[in-house]
């Protein structure tokens, strides 16, 4: 399965590009921007090299030892619920690289993934590097991105005509060797509607 997806992705490979973000002159990011490159171009997706610090991420896992596990994660993975002021840190930060408001956004979600740990497609941080599997695969488009630990990968699941992206139905695939650990931030569509406008086209 991984073999089909890396010549998958290699024939609809992009030449895309990287750079430093001020978040679009984010006071708090033009002393110190944020390393961001583009994974994918249509649909839009954008990694966030070195986003968490590796007590940042030790802090989450603790945080969640000490959770119970809410729900199973539409597959193979246990999912916590966080709050803590390391979190609002986080949030805070989402907000500086990404210009959108956290009022509305849902509370981080945390995710462990242990062998054979998976997620089904779905439609939705990076905590761990994995030393076999745990890629998340987007099929409609060809894409998988590799676990990299401390990065953040952010994409839009709608269009601006708020229809949904079908490009970004992705999934989370088996962890083969090692243990994989995920930070998500769902952010909600209402509150941002001065943030990214709507728009009439679906492709805009």
């Amino acid at each position: 399965a991984a073999g089909l997806v890396s010549a998958f992705q290699s024939l609809n490979h992009r030449v895309l590009s990287c750079r430093y973000s001020t978040g679009r002159g984010n006071p708090r990011l033009i002393y110190s921007p944020v390393k961001e490159e583009d994974e994918w171009d249509h649909p839009p997706i954008i990694r966030y090299h070195n986003f968490l610090s590796d007590k940042e991420i030790e802090t989450l896992k603790r945080l969640s030892r000490t959770k119970v596990c809410l729900r199973d994660c539409v597959g193979l993975g246990n999912c916590y619920f966080i709050t803590d002021p390391v979190v609002s840190r986080i949030s805070q930060r989402i907000a500086d690289v990404t210009g959108l408001d956290m009022e509305t956004a849902e509370i981080l979600q945390v995710t462990n993934y242990s062998i054979g740990g998976h997620f089904k497609p779905h439609f939705d941080t990076q905590m761990t590097d994995v030393e076999f599997g745990g890629a998340t695969v987007f099929p409609n488009i060809g894409v998988a991105l590799q676990p990299q630990k401390g990065s953040a990968v952010f994409w839009y699941n709608l269009l601006r005509n708020g229809q949904l992206d079908e490009r970004t139905l992705h999934a989370a695939c088996p962890v083969v060797a090692g243990s994989k650990w995920v930070a998500n931030k769902w952010i909600r569509e209402q509150g941002q509607e001065f943030r990214r406008p709507c728009a009439l086209s679906e492709w805009v």
